[in-house]
């Protein structure tokens, strides 16, 4: 699980909900449910109109994808590579079809797979391009739902305290006071909205953007793995090539294994 995401959600929470109970408010004034009807339903509904049915519904894949990123180990796949390219260097390239049922990534050896096949090196690159392409797009749909769910949720909190307006206005007694506390509690609609789009909404969209970026730079990586190994580079300079992308604490790390 990642801690960054659930601890940054209860973090924003407790500190509003909090700074406004420190001021005298109760938590059953800011619990509407009508205000949360529309907000939630209102969402979820302009979400669906704006994107494709496929898309919406993998949104608990989305949510699980934010939370319980994977971890990537590029230390260990530069060591992998090495050891690859020392393979085929030695005993050729045919030599690492014994290795593929080692290798858990699927990316990873349908590289493998189509050198030891003996596809060319321009075809193995386009294919390799084009998957990380396609799974590109496929990661920036989920980014650009939660992205438009963080725009449609400030509106519908606005729909919503206006319409609290009109019923309260259409229905003002002579009681000030009365009139008051439902005038306040029309804004809730709108206090829910910008809260949803500000500490979930954009905020998964952000994360799903990073958990994007992490994946296309570990399958670059990948991809230049297996183009160096079809090329038939030295080994230690395939392990260089790929040392030089990491950040100097990793790079350190990697020197500590030799």
């Amino acid at each position: 699980m990642d801690l960054a995401t659930i601890l940054g959600v209860i973090l924003g929470l407790s500190g509003i909900f909090v700074a406004f109970l420190l001021e005298g408010g109760t938590m059953g004034a800011i619990i509407q449910v009508p205000a949360l009807t529309i907000i939630i339903f209102g969402t979820f509904g302009a979400a669906a109109v704006g994107t494709s049915f496929s898309t919406l519904v993998k949104l608990p894949v989305y949510l699980r994808l934010a939370c319980f990123g994977r971890r990537y180990d590029h230390v260990g796949l530069i060591e992998g590579i090495g050891r690859y390219a020392q393979k085929a260097r030695k005993e050729g390239l045919l030599a690492l079809e014994n290795e593929l049922e080692g290798v858990e990534d699927e990316f990873f050896r349908r590289g493998l797979q189509m050198i030891v096949d003996g596809a060319e090196m321009t075809h193995v690159k386009a294919s390799m391009e084009g998957e990380l392409e396609a799974i590109s797009q496929r990661h920036r749909a989920g980014i650009l739902l939660f992205q438009k769910m963080g725009g449609y949720s400030p509106t519908m909190g606005i729909i919503g305290t206006v319409m609290g307006l009109i019923s309260t206005l259409s229905a003002a007694g002579e009681n000030p006071t009365e009139l008051v506390r439902h005038i306040a509690t029309a804004f809730i609609a709108t206090l829910w909205g910008v809260l949803l789009a500000n500490l979930i909404w954009l905020p998964l969209s952000d994360k799903l953007r990073h958990r994007h970026e992490e994946e296309e730079f570990y399958r670059q990586m990948l991809t230049a793995g297996v183009l160096s190994i079809h090329a038939g580079e030295n080994p230690r300079a395939v392990q260089e090539k790929l040392l030089v992308l990491l950040p100097p604490k990793q790079r350190g790390q990697a020197a500590g294994r030799k």
